[in-house]
């Protein structure tokens, strides 16, 4: 692989410009302050991790092609990523590929036949009775809620249970397609690969 070269995935090649261009909008950004400095190890993972960003948005970007997915029919990204939990959930690798409309046309795709039986439901709620509580008008509880009953939040939990499981299989999808057609270069491989020395996550 060529030293100008951070990663290809098939026959498409992810160079170092790109790495270096997308470091200088984060570093021009509004959350530049929280980024590290440039040649320290924590800023040489950060180079990873945009590296791992580009070639994941490569990856999303052919599937949307070989699928011919339509963008005016995707969700929104607030529809798949309501919040930080979310987010949390999915990874920020992922995340980033739900920025564009092409992407979340193949999270559509892929996670199209993602089901959650009731008996999954049924265990939630009686595992968490009082996850979909309604507050009190006050915002404070003068005294412990009482159980809310399935017949009324039954479709609020299945919601609430497909969409994580829908994250789950986006990117369990994601992974296993980057670890088929992605070749990372020396000084680019993921973030948390034990084998590069600026891993600091030791068992």
């Amino acid at each position: 692989m060529s030293v100008d070269v951070a990663a290809t995935v098939g026959s498409d090649r992810v160079t170092v410009a790109e790495v270096d261009a997308r470091e200088s909008a984060l570093r021009g950004g509004v959350s530049a302050h929280a980024l590290p400095k440039s040649g320290t190890r924590e800023a040489r993972q950060l180079r990873r991790w945009i590296t791992q960003v580009l070639v994941a948005e490569r990856v999303v970007a052919a599937e949307a092609r070989a699928l011919a997915e339509c963008d005016a029919h995707a969700p929104s990204e607030a529809d798949l990523l309501p919040g930080e939990v979310a987010r949390l959930e999915i990874g920020s690798v992922a995340a980033s590929t739900l920025s564009q409309p092409a992407g979340r046309a193949v999270f559509a795709h892929v996670t199209a036949s993602v089901r959650v039986s009731a008996a999954h439901v049924r265990d939630y709620h009686r595992r968490n009775p009082l996850r979909f509580a309604d507050p009190p008008a006050s915002g404070r509880w003068q005294r412990p809620p009482a159980a809310t009953d399935l017949g009324e939040v039954g479709p609020v939990i299945a919601a609430h249970l497909l969409a994580a499981a829908r994250r789950r299989e986006y990117r369990r999808w994601l992974d296993a397609r980057c670890a088929e057609v992605v070749v990372l270069a020396h000084g680019y491989e993921h973030p948390g690969d034990p084998r590069q020395p600026d891993n600091t996550h030791r068992h």
